[in-house]
């Protein structure tokens, strides 16, 4: 057991500083698409900042619009937390996705690079903000001791301690090559599958970038694989160091009551990786016996698409209901209320909204899509595991368990059991530390060994 782990294991307090090196590190956390509230990428930054913090480091996140939301300083461990705003033009904001910038938002060549990559079909972020983000990293040359991208994968970022300042160390939820291949099979004739490839364009260079990084962390053995696999990245290069659920956010309260036949998922309603549409056929089928039964999704409504025709298909416009900008306690509290949450996706790289139900003590109904069964743990013991892509077996899982009080009970307090051992932000930045530690040594170890053939 490392030093970081043993510290953790060993201290009596909540928040626990890390003594796994000689001094708290200095970390740059870069984000180029930070909103909690519409991606696992938001969720990642804010809890893994603030439990560094928690452990006594310093967390500088610098992220571009849509910006991050950051807890608190983390004085509680010694640390803190920081946000330095490195933005973009903005291009995909709210009310006015796709928007043309006037001349005067114009600062340099990569706004306008920006502004090119955009009006040609492609989503230029993850390069644009790479670039910026060297700059920036460029003008603060030994501020930092690490330097932490999660996912742009830009070529900005290439170039080593010599480039950025600092060893790089790179999460990689998973890989988006996925998100591709699955959108070019729903895709419905040749038009749709052009645009498709052509938006995800990026991943050619988060291809290239990733071969050559020389510390990767991911989230799970599936999403290790996968990157193996589809990215080329040397196995020896990932490091799987699960996240994890706010588990005192995300915990059972006995006061909030069950409204009968609730059914909680959280997606994205037309991207085919989150399986919508198999939850929404599902449905119609088990309220022929449960009449009761009724969807609450946690995410934005299509008014066109397969989930809108689904809907209107199976006559359940009374029985789905979309919900989206809600807080985190209201979402706690609908997640409490549900009688059971659902994870129909295809794949996932981890599944945060299946930790976090499970640590409500709210029983899972969950597919077997890439690592989703590294979270939810097997089937009759924490949760009812179905096949990706299955309405039927969709269907009689969730039968079995409205109709089922006592397997409720059992899987929901199996769940959150699952999640406490396995599954926390706690746990989450105690291994990511110890990979900035090997990082920064390895970069030791090479400068000396060059200094030395000098």
């Amino acid at each position: 057991m490392t030093a970081e782990a043993t510290e953790a294991t060993l201290a009596h307090d909540d928040h626990p500083v890390d003594r796994g090196g000689d001094r708290p590190l200095r970390i740059a956390l870069l984000t180029y698409k930070g909103n909690p509230f519409c991606g696992g990428q938001g969720v990642y930054v804010r809890h893994l900042s603030r439990e560094l913090a928690r452990l006594g480091h310093h967390v500088e996140v610098i992220g571009s619009q849509p910006y991050p939301v950051l807890d608190g300083d983390g004085a509680a461990g010694g640390g803190r937390v920081s946000l330095t705003e490195l933005p973009s033009l903005d291009l995909y904001r709210q009310p006015d996705p796709f928007r043309t910038p006037g001349r005067d938002e114009y600062r340099d060549w990569i706004d306008a690079l920006e502004v090119a990559t955009m009006w040609t079909g492609g989503f230029p972020e993850p390069l644009t903000f790479s670039l910026r983000a060297r700059r920036h990293l460029a003008a603060h040359r030994g501020r930092f001791d690490v330097v932490h991208d999660n996912q742009t994968l830009g070529y900005g970022l290439l170039g080593g301690p010599a480039a950025l300042g600092a060893p790089l160390v790179t999460t990689i939820h998973h890989p988006i090559t996925v998100d591709r291949q699955l959108d070019l099979d729903a895709a419905a004739d040749w038009k749709r599958r052009a645009s498709v490839r052509r938006w995800y364009g990026f991943t050619r260079m988060q291809k290239r970038v990733a071969r050559r990084l020389p510390s990767v962390l991911t989230v799970s053995g599936s999403s290790r694989q996968e990157i193996v696999t589809h990215l080329g990245v040397s196995p020896d290069r990932v490091h799987v160091v699960p996240i994890g659920a706010d588990t005192e956010l995300f915990s059972p309260d006995p006061s909030v009551p069950e409204v009968p036949g609730r059914i909680v998922t959280t997606s994205s309603a037309d991207v085919p990786l989150k399986g919508l549409v198999h939850l929404v056929e599902a449905l119609a089928v088990v309220r022929a016996r449960h009449p009761a039964a009724h969807l609450v999704v946690v995410g934005k409504r299509a008014e066109d698409g397969p989930v809108a025709h689904a809907i209107r298909r199976c006559g359940l416009e009374g029985a789905v209901e979309f919900v989206k900008g809600i807080t985190d306690a209201e979402l706690v509290g609908l997640v409490r209320s549900a009688q059971i949450s659902c994870v129909p996706s295809l794949y996932e790289g981890f599944s945060l909204p299946a930790a976090e139900a499970m640590a409500t003590g709210t029983p899972l109904v969950a597919t077997t899509g890439g690592a989703i069964p590294e979270v939810a743990g097997p089937d009759g013991e924490t949760c009812l595991a179905v096949p990706p892509g299955d309405p039927g077996a969709l269907a009689s899982a969730l039968h079995r368990l409205l109709g089922d009080e006592a397997l409720r009970r059992t899987l929901g307090a199996a769940g959150r059991e699952r999640v406490l051992s396995r599954f926390t932000w706690r746990q989450a930045a105690i291994g990511t530390a110890e990979r900035y530690r090997s990082a920064i040594a390895r970069q030791g170890t090479a400068a000396a060994v060059a200094g030395r053939r000098g």
